[in-house]
């Protein structure tokens, strides 16, 4: 008994599990997730958009002063807090449409997370990120 239990202790991802280079399924995106403080952050490094144009702005973006900017190195994650086996209470930044939602970063192995965005629950889209590096 004892050993199965160090065994799942063992495997249980820890907060810096997240830390690194992550494709999601939407438009072939590209994130990097790194450490900001006691919190994580994560920006977009590539995607569909910034293939097809380099130069891609963030033209859905709700706030009309801030479509200018580019989408590359844009921050999408932002505000998270470990707790029990998760990133909790952060934003999640949705270029496609602009929307900031509230989010929760579960790590679910050494090459997979799950990103759960929520505009109120259950109004909520989880999506699985698999590593690149």
């Amino acid at each position: 008994m004892l050993p199965m239990l160090f065994a799942a202790f063992l495997a249980a991802p820890s907060a810096d599990s997240v830390i690194g280079t992550w494709h999601s399924p939407t438009k072939n995106g590209i994130i990097s997730i790194q450490k900001c403080g006691s919190s994580i952050c994560g920006t977009l490094e590539s995607g569909d958009d910034i293939k097809a144009n380099p130069a891609a702005k963030d033209v859905n973006n709700k706030d009309a002063s801030l479509r200018g900017r580019q989408l590359k190195g844009i921050q999408m994650l932002s505000g998270f807090s470990w707790d029990d086996g998760a990133w909790t209470g952060g934003k999640v930044y949705n270029p496609n449409d602009g929307g900031t939602y509230s989010g929760k970063i579960t790590p679910v192995d050494a090459n997979s997370l799950k990103l759960r965005g929520c505009i109120i629950w259950p109004a909520c889209k989880t999506d699985t990120w698999t590593r690149v590096k």
